[in-house]
C-alpha cells in the first residue's frame, strides 16, 4: 500500500502495536534471565556468557536459510508462529521454578529455541514492513519501530528491574510469556500476505544458490557492506559490555536489579532520541553525512562507561551508555532504511537474514567473548574491550560511498 504516511496503513498499525507487546516482554526477559541464572542458580561469568550466547545462537544456526525460506512462505502466518513458540517456552521457565526444577540447562534450552523463533519474527517483520508502507514510507516507519523498540528498552528493561526486585525474576519471565501471547492474538487482525509468487516448471532455484544471492548482494554493494561492518561491530561491543552488567551490579558492586533496568532504560532513553532526531537531522544534513558525523561524534562516548561504579561514575558511565545508544538509533533508522531502499522485493528476505546473521552473529560471539574475558581476566577487562570496540565502530561507514549520500536512493538498485 502506497502511502505518504504508513500510519494510514491499518496492517502497519497493526504491526507496530504487535511489535509494541513483542519487545515489552523481549525487554522484561532481558533483565529477568540473567538475573535468574545469577541469583537463583549460581551461575558465574562464564555460565552468564554462555547464555547469552545461546541466546542469540540460533541465528548463525538458521539465520541464513530463515531468509530463503521466508521468501517462499506467507509472513503473516510466521510472524504468529513465531510469537505463540516464544510464550510456550519462556513461560516453561515460571512453571518449572515453581515445582522447584528449574535448572541452568533448562534455561540454555529456552532462551536458545526462542531465539530460533526470533530469527523468524525479526526477519519476517523488516520484510514484510516495505509491503506495508511502500519504499517511500520506510523512513518514518522505520522511525517509529526503532523509537518503539527504544522505548522499549527504556519501559520493559526498567520493569524487568522492578519485577525482578518486587516479584522475583521467575514471575517477570511470566509476564514475557504473556507479552508475546498477547502480540500473536494481535498479528491475527493482520491481512494475509501474498503467497511468492510459484517458480516457473524446471526453475526452482535450489536453497544454496536463493542463500548466495542474498550474500552476493549485501557484500557486492560497497553501501551495504559498510553497513552490515559498522552494524556488526556496534553489535559485538555492545553485547561485551551488556553480558557482564548483570555479574558487576549484583556481585561486584552490590547494587540491585532495579538499578540495574534504569542503566540499561538510560540506553534505552538514547536509542528513542537518537532514533527520534534521525529524520529531521538527516533532512538537514544529509543522510549519509548524519551517518558519519554521528559516529565520529558519539562513538568515543563509549570509552567512559567501563568507568561505572558506585556514585558519581554510575552517573558518568551512564551518560556514556546513553550517548552511544543514541548514536546506534540514527544508525538504525536510517541504515535500515538504506538497505530495504537498495534492495529488491525478492531480494528482501534473504538480504535481511544476511544482515540478521551477521548482526546477531556478533551478539553471540560477544557473548562468549565477554564469558571468556570476565572468567579467565575480570569483569572490567571486558567492558574496557567492548568499549574499545564501540568506539571504532563507526569508521567503515564514515569511509565508505555511504557517507555521501544526501538523499536515500529512490529505486532499488539491481541484483548484482
Amino acid at each position: 500500500m502506497q502511502t505518504n504516511s504508513p500510519w494510514r496503513a491499518p496492517d502497519f498499525r497493526t504491526l507496530f502495536t504487535a511489535t509494541a507487546l513483542s519487545q515489552l516482554g523481549t525487554n522484561i526477559g532481558y533483565v529477568a534471565v540473567p538475573l535468574i541464572a545469577v541469583s537463583a542458580l549460581d551461575a558465574g561469568p562464564g555460565q552468564v556468557g554462555a547464555l547469552a550466547t545461546l541466546s542469540t545462537a540460533a541465528f548463525l544456526l538458521i539465520g541464513l536459510p530463515a531468509g530463503a525460506w521466508l521468501d517462499r512462505m506467507r509472513q503473516r502466518r510466521v510472524l504468529i508462529a513465531a510469537d505463540l513458540a516464544r510464550a510456550a517456552l519462556f513461560g516453561s521457565v515460571p512453571l518449572a521454578w515453581w515445582l522447584d526444577a528449574l535448572t541452568l540447562g533448562q534455561l540454555y534450552a529456552v532462551v536458545l529455541l526462542s531465539g530460533c523463533a526470533t530469527v523468524f519474527a525479526d526477519v519476517g517483520a523488516q520484510s514484510v514492513l516495505p509491503q506495508l508502507v511502500g519504499r517511500d514510507g520506510l523512513v518514518q516507519a522505520n522511525a517509529a519501530v526503532v523509537s518503539l523498540m527504544a522505548a522499549g528498552n527504556v519501559a520493559g528493561r526498567g520493569a524487568g528491574g522492578g519485577l525482578v526486585q518486587l516479584l522475583t525474576a521467575p514471575v517477570a519471565v511470566a509476564c514475557t510469556a504473556v507479552s508475546h501471547l498477547a502480540s500473536a492474538l494481535r498479528l491475527t487482525a493482520l491481512r494475509a500476505t501474498p503467497p511468492p509468487p510459484p517458480p516457473l516448471p524446471g526453475q526452482r532455484t535450489p536453497l544454496r544458490a536463493q542463500i548466495a544471492e542474498g550474500l552476493r548482494h549485501v557484500f557486492g554493494t560497497r553501501e551495504l557492506r559498510a553497513l552490515v561492518l559498522t552494524a556488526s561491530l556496534n553489535n559485538l561491543g555492545s553485547q561485551i559490555i551488556n553480558t557482564m552488567l548483570p555479574v558487576l551490579f549484583v556481585r561486584e558492586l552490590g547494587l540491585s536489579a532495579g538499578v540495574l533496568g534504569l542503566f540499561w532504560a538510560a540506553g534505552g532513553a538514547g536509542l528513542f532520541l537518537g532514533a527520534r532526531c534521525a529524520r529531521p537531522v538527516a533532512d538537514r544534513l544529509g543522510h549519509g553525512r548524519t551517518l558519519g558525523l554521528a559516529g565520529l561524534c558519539m562513538a568515543p562516548s563509549a570509552l567512559l562507561v567501563p568507568l561505572v561504579d558506585r556514585g558519581p561514575w554510575l552517573l558518568l558511565a551512564g551518560t556514556g551508555w546513553l550517548l552511544c545508544l543514541f548514536k546506534t538509533g540514527m544508525d538504525n533508522v536510517l541504515g535500515v532504511s538504506l538497505r530495504q531502499r537498495m534492495t529488491p522485493d525478492a531480494l528482501l528476505g534473504r538480504m535481511n537474514a544476511t544482515f540478521r546473521f551477521l548482526l546477531t552473529g556478533a551478539l553471540a560471539i560477544g557473548a562468549a567473548l565477554s564469558g571468556l574475558i570476565g572468567q579467565l581476566a575480570t569483569v572490567h577487562t571486558a567492558l574496557w574491550t567492548g568499549g574499545g570496540i564501540l568506539a571504532v565502530a563507526f569508521l567503515p561507514v564514515f569511509l565508505s560511498p555511504v557517507r555521501t549520500h544526501r538523499e536515500l536512493p529512490q529505486q532499488a538498485v539491481a541484483f548484482r
